[in-house]
């Protein structure tokens, strides 16, 4: 039998890999967009992503092993799914439909899910809580800039 850390690992690797292929390949658009000049950090946003990944797989497989297999265990990882889904779409989306407006739904709509999630997951674990909260602290970052982004490219809003 394969480790349920190894399963939440690769379906957490297989999600986050699967936006590579269908984002588009004209990123100009993106390129070309005025940035607000706080914006330093913008190098560092696939490190920080990475980490909240296996953040969240950790959290995921912690909830796992609590109940593996029981009925609420399964719709906490359709939840956790979920939400890495809602992620993962956030850059793909928003270039497939040249709109920073749907880059900052879908950051709401992941952030809403987020806190839904850890919410769900504290009962249960407060170590898999805990882990969220890179996810819960970053992804208002992440929404506050794409907002950021429209105020200097209304035309991309």
């Amino acid at each position: 039998m394969i480790p349920s850390w190894i399963i939440i690992g690769a379906v957490t690797f297989l999600v986050a890999l699967g936006s590579f292929f269908i984002t588009p390949r004209d990123v100009k658009w993106f390129a070309n967009l005025s940035r607000p000049r706080w914006l330093v950090f913008e190098p560092l946003i696939p490190i920080i992503w990475t980490v909240i990944f296996i953040c969240g797989a950790a959290s995921a497989y912690v909830v796992w092993e609590k109940n593996p297999g029981g009925i609420i265990t399964w719709l906490l990882m359709a939840l956790y799914l979920l939400v890495e889904i809602i992620t993962v779409a956030y850059i793909p989306t928003m270039l497939r439909f040249r709109s920073l407006k749907v880059g900052e739904v879908l950051g709401l709509i992941g952030l809403i899910s987020g806190v839904i999630l850890a919410i769900c997951v504290l009962p249960i674990s407060l170590t898999a809580a805990l882990l969220l909260l890179p996810y819960l602290v970053w992804t208002p970052i992440g929404t506050y800039t794409t907002d950021e982004l429209k105020e200097l490219n209304p035309q991309d809003a």
